[in-house]
């Protein structure tokens, strides 16, 4: 597993442990309808939460791409938004669907440094709610 797929999966695993820590339960992690993912679908008495997980290393060449969050751009929101409706047909959870998307900031690291990315240990983590959304979402 390469570096890159490994802080992904760290920040993945940090934002389920937050998410958790709001009182969301997690449904489900790397749901794929086709070709389509999303992160992590979580819930609570009110919502499923699908949810997008970006996770960088603050290092200076990943500064000047801008926020995580900014990588969610049009193309990776339609594919949120079809993921989203293709679990809400198969799974009918009865609740206000909502994307979210996570950012996970970790220390200043880099690939050839040797470390236990699993250790790895957050500098911050944002959450946005409600940061992809469409007008209305169909029930099958």
């Amino acid at each position: 597993m390469s570096y890159k797929q490994q802080l992904a999966r760290r920040g993945e695993q940090l934002a389920a442990e937050y998410l958790e820590g709001l009182g969301l339960h997690i449904v489900a992690r790397n749901f794929y309808v086709g070709h389509d993912e999303i992160d992590i679908i979580a819930e609570d008495d009110k919502y499923i939460v699908f949810v997008e997980v970006k996770s960088r290393a603050q290092t200076k060449s990943n500064m000047r791409y801008g926020r995580p969050a900014m990588a969610v751009n049009y193309q990776k929101k339609q594919r949120l938004i079809r993921a989203g409706e293709g679990y809400l047909r198969q799974n009918k959870p009865h609740k206000q669907p909502r994307i979210d998307v996570v950012e996970v900031y970790f220390p200043p690291i880099h690939e050839d440094t040797p470390i236990d990315i699993s250790r790895l240990i957050p500098l911050k983590i944002h959450h946005f709610r409600n940061a992809v959304i469409k007008q209305r979402y169909y029930y099958y």
